[in-house]
């Protein structure tokens, strides 16, 4: 199970016990407590739910199917060892959003919610937005600065900025200092901690299409419309719905056809 950000692998866990299977977990070292506590509780509503829920930190026992959550690096991995198993195997992803200069300052501070939320961690955070040329910064900047005391507070996320910026100095990068937040111009998707890549556009359907052809990158697309059906709103990257499958794979369906 990943560990990004807090109970990132729950709704792996919830569709393993409504598609009646057997849940049995790897916890992540960095997201350990909070998922066993949720089954104690499940537990204390439902006692049969102690009989479909394990957790493990040694190898695992016998098993069908495998979902593994890694990195672009991990997966292979997990291709190697669960190839011959029914799988889903996640790899890293990130979020992007469109702006078309007409935001209102409070869809703006939700977008600010859609970058900043977890540190950025999560792969629907958003790490790179998309602005028409000619873009004025100064509601955006405005708008992000409703996190700065919060995140200069965070002596580990604080780090990466200081990094970051010495990195960009040091190779005279040009780059918008927001004191704990680096904006830069950049072709990339994933942006490091406490960096938020920016991209120009003449016509949105560039975009649109660009999008399209990087899919398997992105997790979800934030904007004012809709513009693919795995677009969200500003404000609800980190507020996904019940049938928000991660990377668009229905777990619920893989889960039912390959429970015996």
């Amino acid at each position: 199970m990943a560990g990004n950000i807090p109970l990132a692998g729950f709704h792996d866990f919830m569709c393993v016990l409504i598609s009646g299977n057997i849940f049995v977990g790897k916890l992540s070292s960095q997201d350990k407590y909070l998922l066993p506590a949720i089954a104690e509780e499940l537990n204390g509503i439902a006692p049969s739910v102690k009989e479909s829920v394990f957790f493990t930190e040694e190898r695992l026992p016998p098993f069908d199917a495998v979902i593994a959550t890694g990195s672009n690096n991990s997966s292979r991995y997990f291709e190697y060892y669960f190839g011959k198993y029914p799988h889903i195997i996640r790899k890293n992803r990130n979020s992007v959003a469109i702006l078309n200069g007409m935001e209102s300052k409070e869809e703006l501070g939700l977008l600010a919610d859609d970058i900043f939320l977890y540190f950025g961690l999560g792969c629907r955070n958003v790490t790179k937005i998309f602005i028409p040329e000619g873009y004025d910064f100064t509601m955006l900047t405005k708008a992000l600065r409703k996190y700065k005391d919060r995140l200069s507070m965070q002596s580990k996320y604080m780090n990466n900025y200081d990094y970051n910026k010495s990195i960009f100095l040091i190779n005279q990068i040009l780059h918008n200092d927001l004191e704990f937040c680096i904006l830069k111009e950049d072709n990339s998707i994933a942006s490091p901690i406490s960096v938020l890549y920016y991209e120009y556009y003449r016509d949105i359907s560039d975009v649109i299409n660009y999008i399209s052809v990087n899919r398997e990158k992105i997790q979800c697309l934030v904007a004012g419309k809709t513009y693919t059906n795995y677009t969200v709103l500003f404000g609800k990257s980190q507020q996904p719905e019940l049938w928000d499958y991660a990377d668009g794979v229905d777990t619920m369906e893989f889960l039912i056809s390959h429970n015996d």
